[in-house]
């Protein structure tokens, strides 16, 4: 650290106030910070007038937004253009441990969540750039094979932890860049999940993946089965991008003083980012511990349960030794008192099946124990597989709704068919009926037709012998 003053021959009051409360100041080399809402603006001095612009307005949202895209597209390209340099430099594979590297990450991570809509779950409000790189595998067909090895890393269980994962892969395989324009180029896609003024839905998100293509030059390889990527806190560490000692390109007067004081600005910004980040994280502290006492109460309830059911199995089972020690005596005076002997059984078995329910009873509330140890860890995951079954039974009582129609349909049509078969044969058991009638009346005939017959035939045999 040292003590800048400005350059100027003959130094007026004013000046010299600002200078001094400068001192000890870390000077950002060739950039000048500014501050502007909740941000930090870092622009070229090359690129900019010293001179200050009109106050804006920091409550419009679309300025703040702006202001943001822009800090992010900076810090990207301060982050790219230094691990580039230093990779180049440093002639070998990059590891997960290389710090410009981690710094990459952290910013490319800052980026995509920019913007990011809430999504409402159970647990509360979850932002996370999970899910608009799961898109990426829909658009090139090539990143299909990254999402399925993310999916299968046993150590991540957040969706945070996930996106991370998957930029180390992307980066290892030289494709970020591609994926990272694939997916800004479908914006009706990622209108699901961003603000329209995102970084990802604005010019900044297509100059950024523009600057990914210099990293394909850079070999990196990473162990991730070992890393703790749900966990990591997500801080740019700005001092890898400041340096000690006079600018390499001085000014003179007042755009010097307006330098040095933006970088005390800046400094004292980044405290305050800084202590906001710790709250942050002691609030989340705070709540597991407060989750923690929670589940410790519940766990001090089921012991005093377990406890409870032991000590009433310990009675069944001293009330049942003292029923099976009457029984005994019961026996030998059986002749005297069979009945009594026989209500001692039943109620030794009443009480040996009271025993057995207390001993299933505890044999649960253990149980219940062990799944109340693990039942936070896989509450997410059984909602998740709920919510699918629910939607495959909906499926199948649509399903069942259509073939009950279909059937009831079918059902329909037979009863009709079987009530044509049934008209139908009631009209040919008539008609039998009439044809058996007919039958039995041209018998009639014939038999009455064969007695005229043998008349007739008598009476000529009696006219020939009279003749004769």
């Amino acid at each position: 650290m040292s003590a800048l003053t400005p350059q100027s021959d003959m130094p007026t009051p004013t000046t010299d106030k600002i200078t001094q409360a400068a001192m000890e100041t870390i000077y950002l080399c060739k950039f000048r910070v500014s501050m502007d809402g909740e941000w930090l603006c870092l622009r070229e001095l090359d690129d900019i007038s010293l001179t200050p612009d009109p106050e804006p307005t920091h409550e419009d949202p679309n300025y703040l937004m702006a202001n943001e895209r822009m800090n992010l597209m900076n810090m990207a390209k301060l982050s790219i253009k230094g691990l580039i340099e230093s990779a180049l430099n440093l002639g070998r594979t990059l590891d997960s441990d290389y710090a410009p590297l981690q710094q990459f990450f952290v910013v490319m991570e800052h980026c995509l969540k920019h913007g990011l809509k809430a999504k409402k779950t159970f647990l509360g409000q979850n932002k996370s750039f999970w899910g608009p790189l799961e898109l990426v595998e829909k658009l090139v067909p090539e990143a299909a094979e990254i999402t399925a090895s993310v999916k299968d890393l046993p150590g991540l269980k957040t969706p945070v932890g996930r996106g991370r994962a998957w930029l180390r892969l992307a980066l290892m395989q030289k494709k970020l860049s591609e994926y990272m324009k694939a997916l800004i180029n479908r914006k009706d896609l990622l209108s699901e999940f961003y603000e329209p003024n995102a970084l990802m839905m604005e010019e900044e998100g297509a100059i950024i993946a523009g600057l990914l293509v210099g990293l394909n030059v850079i070999d990196a390889n990473f162990c991730m089965k070992g890393e703790d990527l749900d966990s990591q806190v997500g801080v740019i560490d700005f001092s890898m991008y400041l340096k000690d000692g006079n600018s390499t390109k001085g000014s003179e007067g007042d755009g010097q003083i307006t330098a040095i004081l933006d970088q005390k600005n800046y400094v004292e910004e980044l405290n305050r980012h800084l202590s906001a980040t710790v709250n942050n994280l002691q609030a989340k502290v705070d709540a597991l511990e407060k989750s923690n006492t929670k589940l410790t109460e519940e766990l001090a309830v089921a012991n005093n349960r377990i406890i409870t059911l032991q000590e009433e199995m310990e009675r069944v089972k001293e009330e049942s030794s003292y029923i099976l020690e009457s029984s005994r005596k019961v026996t030998k005076d059986r002749t005297a008192d069979g009945q009594a002997l026989t209500e001692a059984r039943k109620q030794l078995k009443e009480e040996t099946q009271l025993r057995l329910d207390v001993e299933k009873e505890l044999e649960a509330q253990i149980g219940m124990r062990q799944e109340m140890e693990l039942a936070m860890k896989m509450l997410e995951k059984d909602v998740c597989e709920k919510q699918d079954a629910l939607v495959a039974l909906r499926q199948q009582l649509d399903d069942l709704r259509a073939l009950k129609h279909e059937l009831s349909f079918k059902l329909q049509s037979s009863d009709m068919g079987v009530k044509q078969k049934s008209e139908l044969n009631s009209r040919l058991e008539e008609k039998t009926n009439q044809m058996a009638a007919t039958i039995k009346q041209l018998e009639q005939s014939e038999k009455d037709l064969v007695k005229q017959a043998k008349t007739l035939n008598s009476a000529a045999n009696k006219l020939i012998q009279k003749h004769h």
